[in-house]
């Protein structure tokens, strides 16, 4: 890759991997220890399963409340640290694996505390919502190289991860099955210059080809009925209100260092190409693979290397039929606040997703309507969108207010 194509995901530290295999060292990982930020959600226990496939030792595990499966995690992974984000969860955690070697964390310091953690070589960040920026942060600041599944750290905070993973140096990995997709296409790459277009793939979610009259008497449970993805209840609703998609291209954004009129989304029902990049020359590289989330997972792990994987073989015969869509972004609102959050800036995208988080909880408890969401998100976005962003306490500022916006009209 010449230098004028480097961005903040390909880096100095990542090339350097690239230098150092030999075939006497291909079957090996240059990272042998790992802090799994989230790991008994989706992305964090399929990320512990590649471990035990290629021998990497998990030092440090986060969770929010789910102790149970945190526990039994512990018990088989003996990691140094085990933090918990809700406090009373941490308490009871502690006094079970009492007899284990472990040391327990609490809270947010806990949190953070895990994410800045000395002794590995890489923290996967699979926290859900703007909880995963600040320890992303830390874990550049620690000097460590991050694999980000947790997109709203860049939505919310993308100025401030792209001078935190510069100014330290390290690599910032995609996990989102979309943006490993382009990453992989990109490796084609010779400068920033052949690039003409990134084209992120959407399956459209339970709700493809609805009306906004069919979606008014939606429930959550409908909602939570993805036809491809077995994914957590707050990135499930994301992907049918399309909200997933739109983080998408604002991470797309980020990463990759593109402009906004140069990313497009395509509406891909099968989910079986997972994202495409167009060059100059109109020729267009795609990335296919069965929807597992262990191929994008166990890249960013492994990259550059690509070693055997325990996820299902595709077979395009088995398939049989691709099929594509333009996407609705009159009837979901919310990718079209994204799209607009890009125009406006840094506060508009912090905005887009506070509000998000805050319609999402309140649809799946049955507070709001469907489509109030993508209602919500828009206008939450638009009143936050002359706001200026420099700091980490902007930041938080700015996703209060667009928080705030959502509960007063609940």
């Amino acid at each position: 890759m010449s230098e004028d194509f480097k961005n903040f995901a390909i880096i100095d530290s990542a090339k350097n991997i690239v230098n150092t295999i030999t075939d006497d060292n291909y079957e090996k990982t240059a990272v042998k220890k790992i802090s799994i930020l989230g790991s008994t959600g989706s992305i964090g226990t399929q990320a512990l399963e590649i471990c035990d496939d290629l021998n990497i030792t998990p030092t440090v595990l986060t969770a929010n409340t789910n102790i149970r499966t945190l526990e039994q995690q512990v018990r088989r992974y003996k990691p140094h640290i085990a933090a918990v984000y809700d406090n009373n969860a941490a308490a009871q955690l502690k006094i079970a694996i009492a007899d284990t070697q472990t040391k327990v964390l609490c809270g947010k310091d806990g949190l953070l505390a895990a994410a800045e953690y000395d002794d590995t070589d890489m923290v996967l960040n699979s926290l859900v919502g703007m909880v995963g920026l600040e320890p992303t942060l830390k874990a550049a600041n620690a000097k460590k190289n991050i694999a980000l599944a947790n997109k709203e750290a860049l939505v919310a905070g993308g100025e401030l991860v792209k001078e935190a993973i510069k100014a330290n140096g390290v690599a910032l990995l995609p996990v989102d099955s979309e943006h490993s997709a382009i990453f992989q296409c990109l490796q084609g790459a010779n400068s920033k210059k052949e690039v003409k277009k990134l084209i992120l793939t959407a399956s459209g979610g339970p709700f493809l080809g609805k009306t906004t009259q069919q979606l008014k008497d939606v429930t959550p449970q409908q909602a939570l009925k993805h036809p491809n993805w077995n994914m957590g209840a707050k990135i499930t609703i994301d992907s049918a209100t399309m909200m997933n998609k739109g983080l998408e291209i604002i991470e797309a954004y980020w990463l990759f260092g593109v402009k906004a009129e140069e990313i497009d989304v395509v509406v891909h029902p099968q989910s079986i190409i997972h994202s495409l990049v167009e060059y100059s020359d109109n020729a267009v590289i795609a990335q296919l693979g069965m929807p597992d989330m262990k191929i994008p997972i166990q890249y960013a792990i492994t990259y550059p290397k690509r070693l055997p994987c325990s996820t299902p073989q595709l077979s395009l015969t088995d398939i049989g039929k691709l099929t594509f869509f333009e996407p609705d972004y009159e009837t979901f609102l919310c990718m079209q606040a994204c799209k607009q959050a890009l125009v406006y800036g840094q506060a508009a995208q912090t905005a887009a997703n506070g509000a998000n988080e805050e319609a999402n909880a309140a649809f799946r408890s049955g507070k709001i309507s469907f489509l109030k969401i993508g209602e919500l998100v828009y206008n939450a976005m638009q009143t936050q969108s002359n706001n200026n962003i420099a700091s980490l306490q902007d930041v938080f500022e700015c996703d209060e207010a667009a928080r705030q916006y959502v509960k007063e009209r609940l």
